[in-house]
C-alpha cells in the first residue's frame, strides 16, 4: 500500500533513490540486435518533444478508456470464478481510476525534461547500448524517480482508496491485473522504439500499485549509511529481480504440474505476476527490517495472501515453499556476518504465514 508523506532528503534516501531508478533503466537490446543504423535516428526522433507528443497522440483518452475497459473485462473474466470479487459497477469505477492514472502519466511523459540534452549527448549514451545507466535517464527525458512518484501520488492514492474501501484484498489483485493487461494493450498501439521509451513509466505504475518501494524509500530515512539494516537493503535491493527469477524457476521445478485458473507456471502471464509478487514479498521484508516491526507483514502481506490465495485456490504447500525458497535465497546472498541480524525477520515472516496456514487450501492436486 502507498502512504501519503514527504520523503526526507538524507544520504540514505539519496542512495536508495539511485538504486530505485535503476529498476526503470531503458533496455535497447531488442532494437540493436540487427545493427540497423536507422535505429539511432528513430530513437532520437521518438525521444524528442515532438516525438513524445506523437506517441501520446496514439494514446488519446478515448483509446486509453477503450483499452482499460477491455483490460477490465479480461481481468473480470479471469476472476469470475471468485464470488463477488468485483461487481460490474465496481469494475467500472476501478476502470475509471485506471484511466485517470494513464492520462496523468501520459501528460508527464510529454513534458519537457529539466535537463536539456543535445543529440550528441543522447548518442553518447547509446555507445554502451544496453542497459542505459540510471544516471543518464534524464538525457532521454525520464524524470527523477522521486518526482515521478510525487506527481502520480495523488491519482494513485485515489485509486488505492477503491480497494481499501472495499476491505477486500482481492480487489487489489484485480486492479494490478487490470494495469498489467492495460499496459500490454496500450503498448501494442506503439512502435518498438516508442514502447522502449514509455515502458519504464508503465512498469512504474504497475509496481506502485502492488509493491511498496516508495515506503521502503521513506523508511531508509531513519537510518545511517552504515547501519546494518540499510546496508542489507542497499545490497539486496538491486538483486530483487534476479532473486525473484531464481525462486520462480525453483518453484516451476518443484511444482511442474500445478495449474491455476490462468495456467501453469510456464504461462507468460503467471510468470509476470509471480515475478512481481516475489519482489513485493521482498519489499515487505525490507520494510520490516527498516521499521524494526513485523506489522507490514502481519497486518498487510499475510492478510492479502490469506484472502487472495484462499479464494483463488493456491494450496498452502505452494505458499509455504514460496516463502521458504525466497527467504533461503535471500539468506544465501547476504554476507555471513549479516545472517544473524536478518534471522529474526526471516523467522518472523515465516511464523506470520504459518500461524495463518489453516486459511489456505491444505491439499494440493499434485
Amino acid at each position: 500500500m502507498l502512504i501519503s508523506t514527504q520523503t526526507a532528503s538524507t544520504p540514505t534516501v539519496e542512495c536508495f533513490v539511485q538504486l530505485w531508478a535503476e529498476r526503470y533503466a531503458l533496455d535497447f537490446s531488442s532494437v540493436f540486435c540487427e545493427q540497423d543504423p536507422s535505429v539511432y535516428n528513430s530513437l532520437l526522433e521518438a525521444s524528442s518533444l515532438e516525438g513524445k507528443a506523437l506517441t501520446v497522440s496514439k494514446l488519446r483518452e478515448a483509446i486509453v478508456d477503450t483499452k482499460c475497459q477491455f483490460a477490465g473485462i479480461q481481468a473480470k473474466a479471469l476472476y469470475e470464478y471468485i464470488p463477488n470479487v468485483v461487481d460490474l459497477s465496481e469494475a467500472r469505477r476501478l476502470t475509471h481510476f485506471t484511466v485517470q492514472v494513464y492520462i496523468e502519466l501520459l501528460e508527464l511523459y510529454q513534458q519537457p525534461s529539466s535537463a536539456t540534452s543535445s543529440v550528441e549527448e543522447k548518442l553518447q549514451t547509446l555507445a554502451g547500448m544496453t542497459p542505459i545507466n540510471h544516471s543518464l535517464l534524464s538525457v532521454w527525458g525520464i524524470p527523477d524517480i522521486e518526482d515521478l512518484a510525487k506527481a502520480l501520488e495523488g491519482v494513485l492514492l485515489e485509486c488505492q482508496e477503491q480497494y481499501t474501501a472495499s476491505k477486500d484484498w482481492c480487489t487489489l489483485g484485480f486492479l494490478t491485473t487490470q494495469f498489467n493487461f492495460s499496459n500490454q494493450l496500450l503498448l501494442k498501439k506503439l512502435t518498438p522504439i516508442e514502447q522502449i521509451l514509455i515502458y519504464p513509466y508503465f512498469r512504474f505504475i504497475e509496481e506502485q500499485v502492488a509493491i511498496p518501494w516508495q515506503r521502503v524509500c521513506i523508511a531508509v530515512a531513519k537510518h545511517e549509511l552504515d547501519s546494518p539494516a540499510f546496508t542489507i537493503v542497499k545490497e539486496m535491493f538491486p538483486a530483487a529481480s534476479d532473486i525473484a527469477r531464481t525462486v520462480y524457476h525453483q518453484l516451476t521445478e518443484m511444482f511442474p504440474d500445478y495449474r491455476s485458473r490462468r495456467g501453469g507456471f510456464d504461462h507468460p502471464g503467471v510468470e509476470h505476476s509471480c515475478l512481481r509478487d516475489l519482489q513485493m514479498f521482498q519489499a515487505y521484508l525490507w520494510l520490516c527490517v527498516l521499521e524494526k516491526s513485523f506489522a507490514p507483514v502481519e497486518k498487510e502481506l499475510v492478510n492479502l495472501c490469506v484472502m487472495v490465495m484462499e479464494r483463488v485456490g493456491v494450496p498452502w504447500e505452494i505458499t509455504a515453499q514460496w516463502n521458504k525458497l525466497l527467504l533461503d535465497e535471500i539468506s544465501r546472498r547476504v554476507k555471513p556476518e549479516q545472517r544473524s541480524f536478518l534471522l529474526p525477520y526471516i523467522s518472523g515472516m515465516q511464523e506470520a504465514f504459518y500461524e495463518q496456514r489453516s486459511h489456505f487450501t491444505v491439499n494440493s492436486e499434485q
